[in-house]
């Protein structure tokens, strides 16, 4: 039995994850650490957990194993890097940091420690995924020139987002670092490879102190361009995916959760009309993948690539938006 620490509740996922660890078979919560040490009572004492007012203190515990992270995004370094000295396997939420110096940081403790570390990235493992990945092996939308993922709710416009997600010294941004995670690190696994540089721009539609409304465009070298779109002030905007090739297209969630091809690659069947292509089930969840790479000992190395990534791009987007002009990758302080 792997014995889990819940490092914060403060994320609005912090519960989801809570319910996967209490129900898979080889995993349970037995302590909770919290910044808010009222919120980290209650919540241990739903679980029936052990509440520890000091981190460091639960991170000696021999008998923990590992730990769920769901701090403040700005103390994901302090935090991470904390259990890895001690020997603790981590799963956290994106992004793993916000900027590449404090992921270089803490990926550094992990090599050093021996420690497991996955990052959720969940939408990897959907089957829509799974099929996109498997038609682009196929070579049959030829040379890759664009791809677009857009994911928006109305959590800002509708206020059920907890107000501390509009802090921009705790989350480190808005709409995009946030819900913008997942079409950011689609594109850039569909691009098939790191753009060179980014230009992002963010709207402030309720007036907070982060983006409600954002868009980034990469740059790659091949020529390929990538359009990743997020936003909290949106009632009915699909979960939407498009890659285009030389030769063809896909299409996702435009507004039906069906994948729709078609291409005029050789031998192909989808010339003249467009064709759904089946779906297959989700593999498991990255949580799942986690407590196997602790169970087997091996290293979630695609998660952990594309976790890294992801914190270059939203670092770079971050910077253009703010300082209103493109951003290599290369610019970035390691």
């Amino acid at each position: 039995m792997i014995r889990i620490g819940k490092i914060s509740y403060w994320h609005v996922h912090a519960w989801d994850y809570t319910k996967q660890a209490q129900e898979h078979p080889g995993t349970e919560i037995v302590a909770v650490w919290d910044e808010i040490a009222e919120r980290g009572q209650a919540a241990a004492g739903k679980l029936g957990a052990s509440f520890y007012e000091n981190l460091d203190e639960m991170l000696k515990q021999g008998d923990i194993d590992a730990v769920i992270v769901d701090a403040p995004t700005v103390r994901h370094q302090e935090v991470m890097v904390a259990a890895a000295r001690a020997g603790k396997h981590i799963f956290t939420e994106k992004v793993v940091a916000a900027t590449l110096k404090e992921a270089n940081a803490i990926l550094d403790e992990v090599t050093k420690n021996n420690v497991k570390l996955t990052v959720s990235l969940p939408r990897l493992n959907d089957g829509y995924t799974l099929a996109i990945r498997d038609i682009l092996s196929q070579g049959i939308l030829g040379k890759i020139t664009l791809v677009r993922a857009r994911l928006s709710h109305n959590g800002a416009t509708a206020n059920w987002l907890p107000e501390h997600f509009y802090s921009l010294e705790e989350c480190r941004g808005g709409a995009l670092i946030d819900l913008g995670c997942h079409p950011m690190y689609l594109t850039r696994l569909f691009m098939n490879e790191m753009p060179k540089e980014v230009s992002a721009h963010f709207g402030y539609l309720t007036g907070k102190q982060v983006e409600d409304n954002a868009v980034s465009v990469l740059s790659a070298p091949s020529g390929a361009i990538g359009i990743v779109e997020a936003g909290f002030v949106n009632n009915h905007s699909p979960f939407t995916l498009e890659v285009h090739g030389t030769e063809g297209t896909l299409l996702y969630g435009t507004p039906n959760n069906k994948l729709l091809l078609r291409t005029s690659a050789p031998g192909a069947e989808s010339s003249e009309q467009w064709t759904a292509q089946a779906i297959p089930p989700a593999r498991e969840s990255a949580f799942e993948q986690w407590v196997q790479h602790i169970e087997n000992n091996t290293t979630a190395d695609e998660n952990i690539s594309l976790a890294i990534d992801l914190t270059k791009l939203m670092e770079a987007s971050n910077l253009s938006a703010r300082e209103h002009r493109s951003v290599r990758i290369d610019e970035l302080s390691e």
